[in-house]
């Protein structure tokens, strides 16, 4: 790896840092992130963590979570903020610019130098990076499990077989839909073998089609190995290594349809390449699919590659476009799932950008050309900024996906200043009551709070001096008793009240008074 790929790899790792760093905790938590901090809770506070086969997804984020923090001295569960947790998904993120000099000789050196720079400021990847969630974990360790196989493939060296394995491993590990990127590779690799066998025997090196049965067969017992150890929970919940197998069945389910998130086969390539909401700007990262579709070009052409590997271009354009595929047909989808088919569209714009370069002769229009490539990745790196500060929680960001909204920051505030007035004080017994449990993230929010009781429906004794319920409940009470003191916004079109009991009512009616008086 030369000098300057070293230096332009160090400042996008820069770019990554600052995009996916700055203001991490501004953005209230979505329910997905507060349902895995209350889990990770768990095993934070007790050192236990069962895997659960219906919700949650995999172990993977939580023992890194951990490992995280124990690293970093993190504090008490009540002193965790939404910076700390999110610090986890930054450094996968990160990580994803940090394993490129894995496959310099795959990309190239100006391939992998430009693949660098879309990685740190796709607005997709940026977004989604400060997200506790999976998805940047899924992508992460596939990409570990893609470079040690290359460069296994490119040395016969059995440390990366076996790093290759740990990949998968971490993979199956941390979400279901690992099964999906495994059957796109599988099958990219098995029409790129053919492609090389039947059309282009010049593809791929000699030494590179004989592979050691007893090196695969290690990297297998390792991706075992992970499964078993992550699942059982350190070999502590035995029935967890069943569970992840039951656990498609529930998963299947919704992805035939029985779930609220069913959406049209575009719904992933909208938000990626065109899309315009009223009153609110043009976001799309069109320029990464143009850059990919001239690597593709390329590869499949072995033309103006610039040092970059036909073999691996073709197997990377073949990988993403099944994948995407995939996603797209399946109808249970969520934004963040386009992560993992996008990832290879970065890898390919990069081989693009120097493919596009390469082909040029003369010198002012090769200088014109890379200066609109950088006015490019200028506007992505805009585009990020701009999504996850002015929009991070609008629903004109494309990315934004039922979101928490900022009304339960004004919700706890209240809150927390009733707390202050109350004798109890953190003990103050606080009711929730919303129906069919949806009160997320407010279990996350109220997590100092010693005394809080959920329902989905509203319990017959409202005697706690806090109640927070859904609008259609507010029936029920005792109006000479329970005060009303707002409505707030949970998410779109769900909202919550807010109730005080008369006792700590009068408290708070003789403070407002006594700040009035002059």
């Amino acid at each position: 790896m030369t000098r300057a790929l070293t230096v332009v790899l160090l400042l996008a790792l820069g770019a990554a840092f600052v995009l996916r760093g700055l203001k991490l905790g501004e953005r209230p938590m979505h329910n997905d992130e507060a349902v895995n901090a209350i889990k990770f809770r768990e095993l934070w506070e007790r050192g236990t963590f069962r895997y659960d086969p219906n919700e949650h997804h995999g172990p993977s984020l939580f023992y890194a979570t951990r490992a995280i923090g124990r690293l970093t001295g993190a504090p008490d569960f009540q002193e965790y903020t939404e910076a700390r947790l999110r610090w986890v998904t930054v450094l996968f993120g990160l990580g994803l610019v940090a394993l490129l000099p894995l496959v310099v000789d795959g990309l190239g050196r100006r391939g992998t130098a430009w693949a660098a720079l879309f990685t740190s400021v796709s607005p997709a990847f940026v977004f989604y990076s400060r997200y506790f969630i999976h998805e940047t974990l899924l992508v992460f360790f596939t990409f570990l499990a893609f470079v040690a196989a290359w460069r296994y493939w490119r040395t016969r060296r059995l440390g990366w077989a076996v790093l290759s394995g740990v990949g998968l491993g971490l993979m199956s590990a941390t979400k279901e839909t690992f099964v999906l990127t495994l059957a796109a590779a599988a099958l990219a690799l098995a029409l790129n073998l053919l492609w090389t066998r039947f059309i282009d025997a010049s593809g791929l090196p000699l030494k590179a089609q004989r592979v050691s049965l007893r090196h695969l067969a290690a990297a297998l017992v390792v991706w075992l190995a992970v499964v078993v150890v992550l699942f059982t929970s350190f070999f502590t919940n035995p029935s967890g290594l069943l569970d992840s197998v039951r656990t498609y069945e529930p998963w299947l389910h919704r992805a035939e349809g029985a779930s609220p998130h069913i959406h049209a086969w575009y719904f992933y390539l909208h938000r990626l390449l065109i899309f315009h909401p009223d009153n609110g700007p043009v976001w799309t990262e069109a320029l990464l699919l143009v850059l990919g579709l001239v690597a593709a070009w390329a590869g499949f052409a072995r033309k103006r590659l610039d040092g970059a590997s036909a073999g691996l271009v073709r197997f990377l354009t073949l990988y993403t476009l099944l994948l995407t595929a995939i996603y797209s047909l399946v109808a249970y989808k969520t934004p963040w799932c386009l992560l993992n088919f996008w990832h290879g569209m970065l890898l390919l714009a990069g081989v693009g950008a120097a493919v596009l370069l390469r082909g040029i002769r003369q010198r002012s229009v090769y200088w014109c050309v890379s200066l609109l490539l950088a006015a490019g990745a200028g506007h992505l790196t805009w585009q990020a900024w701009q999504l996850d500060t002015t929009y991070a929680a609008d629903q004109r960001n494309p990315y934004v996906y039922a979101q928490t909204s900022p009304d339960v920051l004004d919700l706890l505030s209240l809150v927390e200043k009733l707390a202050a007035l109350s004798p109890e004080g953190d003990r103050m017994l606080i009711q929730v009551a919303a129906a069919d449990g949806d009160y997320w993230p407010l279990p996350w929010y109220l997590r100092r709070f010693q005394q809080v009781g959920w329902w989905e429906h509203l319990p017959a004794d409202t005697r706690a001096c806090v109640l927070i319920v859904s609008p259609g409940f507010s029936a029920g009470m005792d109006p000479a008793q329970a005060h009303q003191m707002g409505i707030f916004g949970l998410r779109p079109r769900v909202f919550l009240e807010l109730y005080v009991r008369d006792e700590l009512w009068q408290r708070w009616m003789d403070r407002n008074r006594s700040n009035r008086s002059p």
